[in-house]
């Protein structure tokens, strides 16, 4: 008996490593194509050799050659015999030669412990996988961009570049380019290798003088500015340094700035406000904001994007200084408006002080329709889950009955569990994929 099932256990662990070693064969990872062309190939080689030998076999009349060259012919036995065992022989050979040869190239590239073929099929997946622009700033969309590379690696994330406060309100002054902050932020979300090259990216320096409060990553976008002549092409190749997945672009390549009208507090007066970093830091509550110059044309390469997506997000990030500076450029929300794709808007988990104070999943929809004068959203995410601990005057964004009312609204635990005035990348990612299944059918 005891035998018998360890028989059984030695036949199962076989047919489970072939198991494993055929899924190279499966739809989806563009191997077979190349494996049939091999077997062609060689199949015509073959055959233009045996032409050659059938030959030489025929015209000569040396009486050592010709038994030799009939024993390796195997002539003693069927035709269908010899054909079955050269071309089974041959076949194998090419397959554990292909194969051998893949796994010795590609084995450097997988990663954490992963077999080959997985992170060879994740990739061509997320190659084909939906096409998404995501629209905003901050934490927030750095966020969502690193949980959305799991799902798809055609993604465009569109940038803000009204930042003027710390680094990168220090670069624009001084090297008069565009603010790399956001941008940098993006990058490192969307790098390959996160675990090192994107913290590298992020390492802000502590002290040394004209370094303090400067991140390597605005430097090295600033350094490749000067270099490439353009802060288009630096975004580009940081990207290609960082090997990211999908795309980071500014939504315009004109120096701007943001300008906000406040209402003070005590005596209600309106107040005007200059500067995205001061916007946040005056008392007082933000009435609207708008861009200097105004209606600042758009990148181009970013309204190609918004139009051939198939999903545009928006959100999450800070309302009046992230999100709004992109929607307030021309042309963007129009190619929003004409894009066939879905549209989500992802609302904050928590009021940012000093901006939104107050303000629950409605006000925010309110701000954004008002300052672009119309409804863009066939849907809204709204956090459900209220349960951790926030910090002192940040209170939970809640989606009330006004905002189910006027919009088809998606509630669900988003939070991390860690840091709850924040998105978890994981679970806001999978939440996005799974509603846009859910409306348009599973991804192919």
């Amino acid at each position: 008996m005891t035998t018998q099932k360890s028989d059984t256990k030695g036949l199962n662990k076989i047919l489970s490593k072939i198991k494993l070693e055929t899924r190279w064969f499966l739809p989806g990872v563009g191997y077979k194509r190349w494996i049939l062309l091999t077997i062609i190939g060689s199949f015509l080689l073959g055959l233009g050799l045996a032409i050659i030998v059938l030959e030489y076999y025929r015209s000569t009349n040396d009486p050592h050659l010709t038994p030799i060259l009939a024993f390796l012919s195997l002539r003693f036995l069927a035709r269908p015999i010899r054909f079955l065992l050269f071309g089974g022989i041959g076949l194998l050979m090419i397959l554990l030669g292909v194969w051998g040869a893949n796994r010795s190239i590609l084995k450097p590239f997988a990663r954490d412990g992963k077999p080959v073929w997985d992170t060879i099929h994740n990739y061509r997946q997320r190659e084909r996988g939906l096409k998404v622009a995501v629209i905003g700033g901050g934490h927030g969309l750095s966020a969502l961009l690193r949980g959305l590379k799991e799902y798809t690696h055609n993604i465009t994330a569109i940038v803000t570049v009204a930042d003027d406060g710390g680094s990168s309100g220090s670069l624009r002054r001084n090297m008069g380019i565009l603010p790399p902050g956001d941008i940098r932020s993006c990058l490192a979300a969307l790098s390959s290798d996160e675990a090192l090259l994107s913290q590298i990216f992020q390492y802000r320096f502590k002290s040394g003088a004209g370094l303090e409060g400067h991140s390597l990553g605005n430097l090295f976008i600033s350094a490749m500015a000067e270099i490439t002549g353009s802060f288009e092409e630096a975004v580009i190749e940081s990207g290609r340094v960082l090997a990211i997945y999908g795309q980071v672009m500014p939504s315009t390549l004109n120096s701007i700035e943001l300008v906000g009208e406040l209402e003070v507090p005590e005596t209600h007066e309106v107040s005007f406000v200059r500067g995205e970093s001061e916007l946040t830091e005056t008392p007082g509550k933000i009435l609207r904001v708008w861009l200097e110059p105004t209606k600042p044309p758009a990148y181009p390469p970013t309204i190609s994007a918004i139009l051939n997506a198939d999903l545009i997000i928006i959100g999450p990030g800070s309302l009046y200084t992230s999100l709004l500076p992109n929607l307030l450029v021309s042309g963007i929300v129009e190619a929003i408006e004409a894009s066939r794709a879905e549209k989500f808007y992802v609302c904050n988990v928590a009021t940012q002080r000093g901006e939104t104070d107050g303000f629950n999943a409605a006000d925010h929809l309110q701000v954004i329709e008002r300052h672009v004068s119309r409804d863009l959203f066939s849907l809204v995410l709204c956090n459900r889950n209220f349960k951790g601990k926030l910090g002192d005057d940040i209170d939970w964004v809640a989606a009330d009955q006004s905002l189910h009312k006027n919009h088809r609204v998606y509630e669900a635990d988003l939070v991390d569990d860690l840091y709850p005035w924040r998105h978890d990348s994981k679970k806001l990612a999978k939440t996005i994929i799974d509603l846009f299944e859910e409306r348009t059918g599973p991804l192919a």
